[in-house]
């Protein structure tokens, strides 16, 4: 660990270049050195588990929200004080928060939305699944695409995270939200709500509006070739998009549903050891600095996602892109980040998958069995 007179912050390679002079200028500041240490992204979570209790791990580590159930039920991760919880987004502190406290500073907020090819519909996407397919299916008949919506799917596991605004469009979360965070005693995915969004998935997939061959890279390339008008993705496929030469706009989610669409929204941030030495300067470093307008704005030129700090996200909005996506996910609910979120995904996706592909003869039992599986995991 750390000694008192420094600390050791874990980070990526894309985030180093931005933390750098922050961290010169916290020790012009405090006198406190913060170590910068680079780390592989997708190994963050796994390597502050088994090395923060032997007492080798950092201070502080950059975060996907999702892993803070696992950090704090391993002893890992302290909770934080925001001071001003209302700097930040609403569902940047939510997303970590857990069992009442939070447990890191969210620096970023990604979410999916509506890519909508203006050349082929140059009209807002219809607030409703069945308008916009309606619309799609004319620009179909009149020979400017193949496909009237498109979104990526496997054909085994379909894409929980991607149908979910359909699914909340339902009334069906994944787990209900208390002020302690997700109550993860039981899922709330069953009942009467959730046996019609079944019955919707599987005449989607036996329309071929759902195909289970259209597979992520497959619907970004026929998108990209123009073939079709609505495509449901995220800010990562910006970049390519504007490579292929698409002119676009970015539109709320439709909802399928009598209730809005609410997307997951996924958080990244900064946590804290449980076994830090300099829990003041870590907090100090975290809470002022990286949470600060500056430094975040700063992390957002670096990445493009949108800040979680409203000073800076206000600020970065003058990016349509980046105020068009922050828009949809401002109506979003943080992904689950409880343990038991790792219990759901597999079960969910297959049984979406059978239906979609018209493997369940009875949508809605099929529903209620999946239910009942992941429910007796959880417990």
């Amino acid at each position: 660990m750390a000694a008192a007179g420094s600390i050791t912050v874990w980070t990526d390679s894309n985030r180093a270049p931005v933390l750098k002079p922050v961290a010169a200028q916290f020790k012009a500041d405090t006198g406190v050195d913060v170590k910068l240490v680079v780390k592989d992204f997708g190994k963050l979570a796994d390597d502050f588990v088994t090395q923060v209790p032997t007492g080798k791990g950092p201070d502080a580590s950059i975060m996907p929200h999702d892993a803070t159930g696992r950090l704090v039920q391993n002893g890992v991760a302290a909770p934080l004080e925001l001071g001003d919880a209302t700097a930040f987004q609403d569902v940047a502190v939510q997303a970590f928060t857990y069992g009442g406290q939070v447990y890191g500073v969210p620096y970023s907020t990604e979410n999916v939305a509506i890519l909508r090819n203006t050349a082929l519909a140059p009209e807002a996407t219809p607030d409703s699944y069945d308008a916009m397919i309606e619309a799609g299916k004319k620009i179909v008949a009149s020979g400017k695409a193949k496909y009237p919506f498109l979104v990526g799917l496997d054909p085994k596991t379909s894409d929980p995270f991607h149908l979910y605004p359909f699914q909340t469009s339902f009334g069906v979360p994944v787990f209900n939200w208390t002020d302690q965070g997700f109550d993860a005693k039981e899922l709330a995915m069953g009942g009467e709500k959730g046996a019609e969004f079944a019955k919707w998935l599987a005449a989607q997939g036996k329309a071929g509006l759902l195909n289970l061959n259209m597979t992520g890279d497959i619907a970004k390339a026929q998108f990209f070739a123009g073939k079709a008008p609505y495509f449901l993705t995220g800010p990562w496929n910006l970049a390519d998009a504007k490579k292929a030469g698409i002119t676009y706009a970015i539109d709320p989610l439709p909802k399928a549903g009598s209730e809005k669409a609410q997307p997951f929204v996924t958080v990244q941030g900064f946590v804290m050891s449980a076994k830090t030495a300099n829990s003041v300067a870590t907090q100090k470093f975290l809470v002022e600095y990286v949470g600060s307008e500056q430094v975040q704005t700063a992390l957002y030129k670096e990445g493009l996602r949108a800040p979680a700090n409203k000073a800076a996200y206000e600020a970065a909005k003058a990016d349509t892109d980046v105020a068009a996506f922050g828009t949809v996910g401002e109506a979003g609910v943080p992904m689950p980040n409880i343990p038991q979120m790792n219990q759901v995904w597999t079960d969910w996706g297959t049984a979406q998958a059978q239906i979609i592909g018209q493997k369940a003869a009875d949508p809605a039992a099929a529903w209620e069995k999946m239910v009942t599986t992941i429910n007796g995991k959880i417990k």
